[in-house]
């Protein structure tokens, strides 16, 4: 790699920099360095055999990370671990059996076409969205899913859901029985208060986010310690609603699951500034938005959609992976 003049006079203002701050903590050195290396090396990522794949969740937000997916599928970049939540989980799916376009079609071309999210659902099936159309028809009819391709490849895919009896996250990964995954991204899907308790192996489950919204120290604790991170909100953003108690006639049955809602926006603010101190310091790359995200959680506009899955593709394709 060629070092221009630029790259000396960057190097000068840093070691200044250290030089008038002695007492600067080695933790604050250790992330301007970081977040240099990640400059010069000019955005190119190694995938090694302890490589992961971090798939943030954020409902109809994950139209960027469809996005992102596809970039990586055009030019063949595949990661030993993948782990994705709600959203993520979905758009992972499509990713892992190879199947480009798939999760734009069902997060853009399909609402376009059957409008299925909306409160006609949740008075008729008392869920904001049509399930039976996204989790049936969907796979089965209307663009099957390659279980085959998914079943047979040798990348390890996790995908988060929230255990309502335990209020903690579950993983599973689920390569034979089909209608098992469906189960679990169902589960993992299913946004609390507007969708309903789903089951997997007789289990009550909500969505992953609840508790695990950044699967990252999931991928690190399964020994893939260089990750790639995939967000739906841009740099600095935090939720600044307040958690709030949950009453007790919402889960009646599920006490955890009601603590687990009350510190969700603590836990996932938590888990945005960990994101960042990993990223300051190299130790992880994030591809997220560039621009605060005006797409909501169950956004139907589809030009918005459309905008912000052309940025993911966008944000991916600068980065060279080797």
């Amino acid at each position: 790699m060629a070092i221009s003049i630029d790259f000396f006079i960057i190097i000068k203002l840093i070691l200044n920099d250290c030089y008038w701050h002695k007492d600067r903590e080695i933790s604050e050195t250790k992330a301007i360095f970081g977040a240099f290396y990640q400059i010069i090396m000019e955005k190119k990522i190694h995938i090694k055999p302890q490589t992961g794949l971090v798939l943030e969740g954020g409902g109809m937000r994950g139209v960027f990370t469809c996005g992102v997916l596809d970039s990586f599928m055009d030019r063949g970049i595949r990661f030993p671990y993948t782990i994705g939540v709600s959203a993520g989980a979905c758009n992972g799916l499509s990713y892992m059996s190879g199947q480009r376009g798939r999760a734009k079609y069902s997060n853009i071309d399909l609402l376009e076409k059957y409008q299925y999210i909306g409160l006609k659902y949740l008075l008729k099936k008392r869920n904001i969205m049509d399930f039976d159309l996204l989790f049936q028809e969907f796979p089965e009819h209307i663009l099957p899913y390659d279980y085959e391709a998914y079943f047979s490849c040798p990348e390890r895919y996790e995908m988060v859901t929230t255990n309502c009896v335990t209020g903690e996250a579950n993983y599973f990964e689920e390569k034979r029985d089909k209608h098992r995954v469906i189960d679990i991204v169902r589960a993992s899907s299913s946004l609390p208060f507007v969708c309903p308790i789903a089951y997997v192996d007789n289990e009550p489950m909500l969505d992953g986010g609840i508790v695990d919204s950044i699967p990252l120290m999931r991928a690190r604790s399964e020994g893939f310690t260089h990750n790639v991170v995939v967000l739906t909100r841009n740099h600095g953003y935090r939720k600044e609603a307040k958690d709030i108690h949950i009453p007790s006639f919402l889960y009646r049955k599920y006490p955890k699951v009601r603590e687990a809602l009350s510190r969700r926006c603590r836990v996932y603010n938590e888990q945005l500034e960990m994101v960042e101190r990993m990223e300051a310091a190299g130790e992880i790359t994030v591809i997220r938005p560039q621009k605060p995200v005006t797409v909501d959680r169950i956004e139907r506009d589809i030009r918005k959609l459309t905008d912000l899955y052309e940025e993911g593709y966008a944000c991916a394709a600068k980065y060279d992976f080797q």
